[in-house]
């Protein structure tokens, strides 16, 4: 199976994203959920405290462009939120990157 570069970057920096944070404290929480919905699709939530993106202002994110693929991404209670089709993984994480890195 052959992965695209860009979908290698997008899990490696999300891994290094969350090494960095991790401070033998901060890790022992669920800080980072991918969870598939009955939609059929994605689910991404992300915790943000204690993180530089804590108390970045996000403005809400959504596409839609038929049934299956579709995303939107969403702060809510300290938290990013990213939901999605069942091929928009990929633009949810990508979505979080840009904003996490600006």
């Amino acid at each position: 199976m052959s992965v695209k570069k860009s979908q290698q970057d997008i899990l490696l920096w999300i891994q290094n994203w969350y090494y960095q944070y991790c401070n033998g404290d901060w890790e022992h929480n669920e800080n980072i959920n991918i969870r598939t919905i009955d939609n059929p699709g994605w689910r991404v939530t992300i915790d943000l405290e204690g993180t530089n993106c804590e108390n970045r202002v996000f403005r809400n994110i959504e596409k839609e462009e038929s049934q299956d693929n579709w995303y939107q991404c969403f702060l809510r209670d300290g938290k990013f939120e990213g939901a999605g089709g069942p091929c928009n993984l990929f633009e949810i994480l990508c979505v979080f990157q840009e904003w996490a890195k600006s």
